[in-house]
């Protein structure tokens, strides 16, 4: 069971999009009680499906497809985010807020006909991730001795028809084109000061204002830091 941490919580965002495909606007915002420990990222090209003829050539059909898995866990009985109470009550109170974005919305663009799952945005310090739910797999694992369920593991996965990186400069407005910044990652066990001085930085506090750590002796396994930044 993840401990309560520190640094910035990832966010599932609602984002609204025109009949284009561009961003017109964010609607409900879920902040996730715990980070993730990972996130495993699946690339994949579409090369088709069905009978073909015998000895024909496999060929390239449509765009490529990028699929995000990860786990959150929800505790009533833990703080919910900087240091508030507990929740009372149901665990479910706390993951319905996930089903929001499994639920098909009514269309929005002038052009779109079919309901679908809203559009959304997954970020992370500096990794985002836009796309649409495709499934969410909740399991129950502690209950109260009157039968309420207190804490569970929801898996979800989220897909887009595209082969794209996107990733941001973590905690701050973004410096530069997109995907240019050069980002260090941390393994486990890493302090910022051990991170910065592998790269030949010296200045590994003003690394850490930069890019809003707020414990800088144990990076969360994973987190990508910008150490071009100082303030």
């Amino acid at each position: 069971m993840p401990q309560p941490q520190t640094l910035a919580k990832a966010q599932l965002i609602e984002v609204f999009k025109d009949a284009q495909g561009n961003v017109t606007g964010t609607g409900k915002t879920v902040p996730v009680q715990f980070n993730p420990q990972t996130l495993k990222l699946t690339y994949a090209n579409d090369w088709g499906s069905g009978d073909k003829p015998q000895g024909s050539s496999t060929q390239f059909v449509g765009t490529g497809t990028t699929k995000l898995a990860m786990e959150l866990w929800f505790d009533v009985t833990l703080p919910l985010r900087d240091n508030a109470p507990p929740a009372n009550g149901d665990v479910r109170k706390l993951t319905e807020a996930l089903v929001y974005f499994m639920t098909v919305q009514t269309p929005t663009a002038a052009q779109q006909q079919t309901p679908v799952p809203p559009s959304l945005k997954f970020q992370w310090g500096s990794f985002i991730f836009n796309g649409t739910m495709d499934s969410m797999e909740e399991t129950i694992d502690l209950f109260s001795p009157d039968g309420v369920p207190l804490r569970s593991n929801v898996a979800i996965n989220l897909s887009k028809h595209d082969l794209k990186f996107e990733y941001s400069q973590a905690g701050g407005p973004q410096s530069g084109a997109v995907g240019t910044a050069p980002l260090a990652t941390a393994n486990a066990g890493d302090s910022l000061s051990q991170l910065a001085a592998k790269a030949g930085v010296s200045n590994w506090q003003g690394v850490a204002q930069a890019n809003n750590i707020t414990n800088p002796r144990l990076l969360q396994a994973g987190s990508m830091i910008n150490l071009s930044i100082t303030t």
